[in-house]
């Protein structure tokens, strides 16, 4: 069940030195500015620019009672810009960590702090070993720097395919220390390569292709691995294509790893990204332009995790992208969307009214998000509130009163089940032990908790997913109720997904199921949008409707009570509401959810399985009543009516739908229809030409079509059976036939002369057999002996 989320505000800017200022910077720029946040969460590191300040700055803020002296820098032209803002691991005991401001020509200064001191800068030191060298990306993995460098050729008219390939990927260990910094020596993991961001994970590092790189390099990511100092060339559409151990100097060139896979690789599709970032598991997370958020493993595997709704995604469009333990969260256009990585289902998708946010690390609780806006830093957790409390009889009795009516089902007995009898019988333990934990989840905050029995602790430790579900339900329904008028529809709304999503993850028995009946009945329009969530529908980039329900709530969908178990008091099964809301809301999705269905069906069911819904009566027929319900019928309903014929791609349905179409004269479409379906079986294939056979000796519509049509005459008719079934349609006429009509509707001999030629010039099928008897060397046979 989604579970409902609280924002709350857990700091003004107040409780940090210069908090004023903080909020200026934040307000004042016209351009979103970089935020980082150092491992402690005591400072805050702003870089910013703006119209009123065109120079750009750099200010650090700390919070009250660690002061000292601040950290404020700015430059300007024609000092190069800065590129790297890193936080390093430091053995140093005067703090954890260390700040280093890295320059694209690759001067970096190293900033610690000291509490009571402020901070202090080490030293200033020189990353790159030319002169000419510009540093386009740097990241910090431990206590190195790994960055991706331009080494200009010194021939300015160099041929321009060599100059796509003068990027350089480097690396150095920067060790701080007391007296200074220690810097390593310089390693090349990878020269002769065209441009690549590089993004860090505890244990390797994302080599990601810029728009600006040669298009043939654009097509594959490159993972580094330096503790095995290993290489790995992967693709999202094809996964892990190659890797190779870099033992010497001579093998890190970016042509010669490539050697082996060059056939390869120039087959693959380019790449597709808007926004990448790594999360907390250490994948590679890819937005692409269409808005489709996807996962490069370590291993080189990909995976979808989610497809944002606001579609195609502009260049300048910025999203932002951040893991907090199992959510990820994403930014886009100032919604908030939060998914659960494993399963990729949205959790909670919400509107922030504030112009810019930035994430920062979270402290303390693992899926706890902190944002950072202009009028502070915000929480954004899934703990239930304080003042949330519940009064303790009133779901301690809905326990019992539930399960009385359960027992009371199943029972033989004749006598009425109570409540008080269920407490004190000591028969039934379950109502008695989830009571139990209840009671004892509810008040574990407002008083001390109270021991549970072992059983119940290890059944507490089980249940506790589904407690945290039932506790923001119940928050959820008392938003509902305490709501202003202007913001219930949007807690309605919720409320009903929570609901439909609670049901099809459980029994769907004939309660439950009327129980959906009177919700999509009240809320159409958000049983609607909580059906597509629930199903995951939505279109693919080729306009395709696509599914990623689990099979759990596919045959919930499907394998319901159905028609004749619900009777006839007005409750429809699952399926039929499902389609009904579709018929309302979105009618073209109709016949792509149906065959969707019919898919599912043949892979989790045995194709003659009675069990199975396709056993009793077939989906599109299903779909088809609920079709047929409508009160008003149109053209659309017509048009609706054969596309879900021809979904089911049933022959019976498939012939229907034909009959439908030459009913209402659409021959253009009749003949598309043939075309299509005669390539399904050769049964089929004869009925389809059959019939359109006979259509044709009785009217002339179908004549502009006949150079497709005769070509799918099935094999096996002769022209005998085609003159037969010519003579069995043709029209009536009252008067004398005449050898030359005035009409001009007349079948002539000209018209089917093309088919019966086709049809003679075919090759016989006892031709065929006696074949090869006809070309022996010795036919004809020698005259056997004559007898005497």
């Amino acid at each position: 069940m989604q579970r409902a989320g609280m924002l709350r505000q857990v700091s003004d800017f107040s409780d940090f030195n210069r908090g004023h200022w903080l909020q200026e910077l934040l307000c004042q720029g016209e351009e979103p500015c970089h935020v980082q946040s150092s491992p402690d969460g005591q400072h805050l590191v702003v870089l910013q620019k703006s119209q009123l300040h065109p120079l750009p700055r750099l200010v650090a803020f700390q919070r009250h009672g660690i002061g000292g002296a601040d950290l404020e820098r700015n430059w300007q032209p024609p000092q190069p810009a800065l590129v790297g803002l890193l936080f390093l691991q430091s053995p140093m005991p005067s703090g954890s960590w260390v700040l280093a401001l890295v320059w694209e020509h690759g001067r970096t200064e190293v900033w610690h702090f000291v509490v009571a001191v402020g901070w202090q800068l080490l030293q200033t030191l020189e990353l790159c070993q030319g002169a000419r060298a510009r540093i386009v990306s740097v990241c910090s993995q431990g206590a190195s720097l790994v960055w991706c460098e331009e080494r200009p050729p010194l021939d300015a008219h160099s041929d321009m395919s060599k100059c796509a390939f003068r990027f350089c990927v480097c690396t150095r260990a920067l060790e701080a220390e007391e007296q200074g910094v220690r810097l390593g020596t310089v390693r090349i993991v990878l020269h002769n390569s065209p441009e690549y961001q590089v993004l860090a994970s505890p244990q390797h590092v994302f080599l990601v292709p810029t728009a600006a790189s040669f298009a043939t390099t654009f097509k594959f990511l490159l993972i580094w691995y330096p503790e095995e100092a290993k290489l790995t060339v992967t693709a999202p559409s094809a996964g892990f294509i190659h890797s190779k151990v870099l033992r010497s100097s001579s093998e890190s060139d970016f042509r010669k790893l490539l050697l082996g896979s060059v056939g390869l690789l120039s087959g693959l599709a380019p790449l597709d990204i808007h926004t990448s970032a790594v999360s907390n598991s250490g994948g590679l997370l890819l937005v692409s332009t269409k808005g489709a958020v996807n996962v490069v493993e370590p291993d080189g595997t990909e995976r979808h995790i989610f497809d944002l709704e606001r579609g195609p995604l502009a260049q300048g469009s910025p999203v932002q992208l951040k893991t907090f333990g199992s959510i990820l969260a994403c930014m886009l256009a100032g919604v908030l969307y939060l998914v659960d990585q494993n399963s990729g289902r949205l959790i909670e998708k919400k509107t922030l009214c504030m112009k810019e946010v930035h994430f920062l690390e979270s402290l303390g609780e693992e899926e706890s998000i902190q944002l950072l806006t202009q009028t502070g830093i915000y929480s954004f957790s899934f703990s239930k509130p304080e003042d949330s409390s519940r009064p303790e009889p009133c779901q301690v009795e809905m326990v019992f009163e539930e399960a009385c009516r359960y027992y009371q089902r199943r029972s033989l007995s004749s006598s009425k089940l109570t409540v008080e009898k269920l407490k004190k019988g000591g028969v039934f333990q379950a109502p008695v032990a989830l009571a139990a934990i209840l009671q004892h989840s509810l008040h574990q905050k407002q008083k001390p908790a109270r021991g549970l029995q072992d059983t119940y602790a290890r059944l507490l430790s089980t249940m506790s997913l589904e407690l945290q579900s039932y506790m923001s339900l119940e928050l959820l329904k008392t938003c509902v109720v305490c709501a202003p008028e202007r913001e219930v529809e949007s807690y309605c709304e919720e409320l009903v997904e929570q609901e439909v999503s609670r049901i099809l993850h459980s029994d769907v028995d004939k309660d439950n199921l009327a129980y959906l009946n009177s919700v999509f009945a009240s809320f159409p329009k958000a049983a609607w949008k909580a059906t597509r969530n629930c199903l995951q529908l939505q279109q693919n980039g080729d306009g395709l409707l696509v599914a990623r329900a689990t099979p759990e709530v596919w045959k919930k969908v499907l394998g319901g009570p159905q028609q004749d178990e619900v009777g006839q008091n007005g409750v429809v099964p699952l399926f039929e509401l499902i389609c009904a809301s579709f018929l309302r809301f979105k009618p073209k999705w109709l016949p792509s959810f149906v065959e969707l269905t019919q898919q599912y069906v043949s892979i989790s069911w045995a194709f003659s399985s009675k069990e199975g819904p396709e056993g009793r009566v077939p989906l599109y027929k299903r779909a088809l009543g609920v079709l047929a319900k409508k009160k008003k019928c149109s053209e659309a309903d017509d048009e609706m009516e054969l596309e879900l014929l021809l979904c089911s791609k049933r022959p019976k349905a498939v012939l229907q739908a034909l009959h439908l179409l030459i009913r209402l004269k659409r021959w253009q479409r009749v003949v598309e229809v043939a075309e299509k379906f005669s390539k399904l079986s050769p049964l089929l294939n004869k009925e389809i030409f059959t019939t359109l056979l006979a259509e044709f000796a009785q009217h002339r519509e179908l004549d502009p079509y006949l150079d497709i049509l005769w070509p799918l005459c099935p094999a096996e008719l002769t022209a005998s059976d085609i003159l037969t079934v010519v003579l069995q349609h043709l029209p009536r006429s009252e008067e004398d036939p005449v050898p030359f009509s005035s009409e001009g509707n007349q079948l002539t001999v000209g018209l089917l002369k093309p088919l019966l030629q086709r049809v003679v010039q075919r090759p016989c099928v006892q031709d065929e057999m006696y074949s090869d008897a006809l070309q022996s060397p010795t036919f004809p046979p020698p005259t056997p002996p004559r007898e005497h």
